[in-house]
C-alpha cells in the first residue's frame, strides 16, 4: 500500500483497537446505498452491538431532513454504528457523538473542531462532518443507529457550487494529506471512551459541549415546527435539546428531531 492509498481495510482499522463497544467488528463496503441501511440489517441479532460499517462510496447516502451527503468514491469516511438496546436516549447520544467527533478530529492545522447544534462538526467556520442518528423502539428496547460522515481528500471543487463556501476536508484544512484509516482508528476509540462517558455521568458530556460547542453564548436563529425562534444559547439539555433565552422573553427547549438552525 502507498502512502497516497488509505482503502479502508476492517483488519487494519481493527488491529490493536482496544475499543470495548464500538467496532468489535467492522465491515466495509466498497460501495452500497447507505451504511444505515446496512446497519439496520444486522439490528435482528443481539450479537450484532457495536457493530461498524464503513464504505468506500454511498449511493443514497443522507443527512438530517433527506439531505444528500455527496463525496465521491475514498474521499470521505463514512461509517455507521450500530447501538442495540440502549442505555441513552437519542439527544444525549447525539450530543455524545459530536463531542466524541470532535475531540478525535482536535486540531487541525490551526484550526480546532467543534460542534454545531445538533449534527454538524466545523472547522475552520465551514462542515467537516455530520451526524444521523435513527432510532427504532422494538418493546421495552431502543436501537440506535448513527450514521457518521467526516470529510477527507476532497478539493474545494469536490463540493456542489452551493456548498463550497461552507464545506471543507480535513486535507483543505491542514494541507496535507491525511490518513483515513489512522482517522478511523482515532474516532473509533473516541467514541468508545465517550459512550462509557455518558453512561456515567451526563455533566462530562455537557461540560465537553460547552467548551467546543460553536453556539453557547451566541445569538442563534432555528425553525421548530415551521415556526422561527431567535434568542442566546444559554446551554444544551440531555434530554431536551438547545436551551435558549428567547427576545421576545422566557427561555425554552427545542429538541434535535424537530429543529434545525436558520442561516441569518
Amino acid at each position: 500500500m502507498s502512502a497516497s492509498d488509505d482503502r479502508l481495510d476492517p483488519d487494519l482499522i481493527r488491529t490493536n483497537l482496544r475499543t470495548r463497544r464500538i467496532a468489535r467488528t467492522v465491515l466495509v463496503y466498497d460501495r452500497t446505498s447507505s451504511t444505515n441501511d446496512v446497519a439496520a440489517e444486522y439490528a435482528r441479532n443481539p450479537d450484532n452491538d457495536g457493530l461498524a460499517v464503513f464504505a468506500e462510496e454511498q449511493t443514497a447516502g443522507r443527512g438530517r431532513t433527506g439531505a444528500k451527503w455527496h463525496s465521491r468514491h475514498g474521499d470521505s469516511l463514512m461509517f455507521s454504528i450500530l447501538l442495540i438496546d440502549s442505555d441513552i436516549k437519542a439527544e444525549l447520544l447525539s450530543l455524545t457523538w459530536g463531542v466524541a467527533l470532535a475531540e478525535a478530529l482536535g486540531r487541525v492545522g490551526t484550526h480546532e473542531a467543534k460542534i454545531k447544534w445538533p449534527n454538524d462538526i466545523i472547522l475552520n467556520d465551514r462542515k467537516v462532518g455530520g451526524i444521523l442518528l435513527e432510532s427504532r423502539r422494538s418493546g421495552t428496547s431502543t436501537t440506535h443507529i448513527i450514521g457518521t460522515g467526516i470529510n477527507c481528500h476532497q478539493g474545494r471543487d469536490a463540493f456542489p457550487i452551493d456548498l463550497r463556501d461552507a464545506a471543507t476536508s480535513l486535507d483543505l484544512v491542514s494541507g496535507t494529506r491525511c490518513d483515513r484509516i489512522t482517522v478511523a482508528r482515532r474516532v473509533l476509540a473516541s467514541l468508545d471512551q465517550w459512550l462509557r462517558k455518558a453512561a456515567r455521568s451526563k455533566k462530562h458530556v455537557i461540560n465537553a459541549w460547552g467548551r467546543l460547542s460553536t453556539q453557547l453564548h451566541q445569538r442563534v436563529t432555528l425553525s421548530y415546527n415551521a415556526r422561527r425562534f431567535t434568542g442566546h444559547c444559554i446551554g444544551v439539555d440531555p434530554e431536551n435539546g438547545l436551551i435558549l433565552q428567547l427576545d421576545r422573553g422566557g427561555v425554552r427547549m427545542f429538541d434535535a428531531a424537530h429543529t434545525h438552525i436558520v442561516k441569518i
